[in-house]
């Protein structure tokens, strides 16, 4: 008896967080620069996924030491793969061997890059060694801009352009329009390039100017833009309304809410 052939996702949400339920309350309580929507844990997300029929999340995460990429992968392979399409940690303070040994064993679908809770450049060397051993293999999603106190000087646009420049095997996907708070550099480094862009915007897309947000969209092509939340700093419903309240051609909100998540990640 054959099994029957899953349907391909309608939503993909391509930027959540969950962590173990363990230690959820502590981490969400470090946010502390906008109200947060979620608990943090992975039945958390299930609600929220269901209630704005987000068929499936891709969770990111990222080991603050290098020491816990072991421990951080592992959970990350962990979950529910009905639910949750996990992106699994790397840190430059391993060698691209053990990242990739840890990427591997874990069998996580890519990569979360986050240089400002790293403490680290995007610029550093090491990184792009990292980078190298896993272009062509993972998707590698990456924090870009300012955000956690930092002012976003380790993890800027004309960084991701460099990478991407060095590494055209690399898919990269540059969160936060590719460019959190500093939208203006990313307007002239990435807008209009070969990356992706994810729509997360804490506290909330519709925060932005809606001509910004659609110019921003029609210079880069729909094609390349991939529908985000950043669970939990927001709302998954809230997001799509936000995105749909955009006025797009049906066509474009249906490959933004889904259809480029699965094709770039072969779903």
């Amino acid at each position: 008896m054959s099994t029957p052939k899953r349907s391909a996702p309608r939503i993909v949400d391509f930027h959540a967080h969950v962590w173990p339920d363990i230690v959820a309350a502590k981490a969400v309580a470090t946010i502390t620069e906008f109200p947060v929507r979620g608990d943090g844990t992975a039945a958390g997300l299930a609600a929220d996924q269901e209630a704005a029929e987000v068929d499936l999340s891709v969770c990111l995460f990222f080991a603050l030491r290098a020491e816990n990429v072991e421990s951080v992968n592992a959970f990350a392979g962990s979950l529910d793969r009905t639910r949750f399409i996990p992106f699994g940690t790397i840190h430059p303070d391993l060698t691209p061997e053990e990242n990739l040994a840890s990427l591997q064993n874990a069998d996580v679908r890519g990569i979360k890059v986050h240089p400002t809770f790293q403490q680290y450049s995007l610029d550093d060397p090491r990184v792009l060694n990292v980078l190298e051993a896993v272009a062509g293999t993972y998707p590698v999603v990456f924090h870009v801009g300012a955000g956690a106190g930092s002012d976003g000087s380790g993890a800027t646009p004309r960084m991701i352009r460099d990478i991407a420049r060095a590494l055209p095997t690399l898919k990269v996907i540059a969160a936060h329009f590719g460019g959190y708070r500093v939208l203006e550099e990313s307007l002239l480094e990435l807008v209009g390039t070969s990356i992706y862009l994810d729509t997360s915007w804490p506290p909330s897309l519709a925060a932005l100017d809606p001509t910004t947000v659609r110019s921003i969209i029609n210079r880069h092509g729909s094609d390349r833009i991939l529908f985000a939340s950043d669970w939990p700093t927001a709302s998954p419903a809230d997001e799509i309304a936000a995105l749909r309240n955009l006025d797009l051609p049906e066509e474009d909100v249906a490959a933004i809410l889904g259809g480029n998540a699965v094709e770039l990640l072969q779903l």
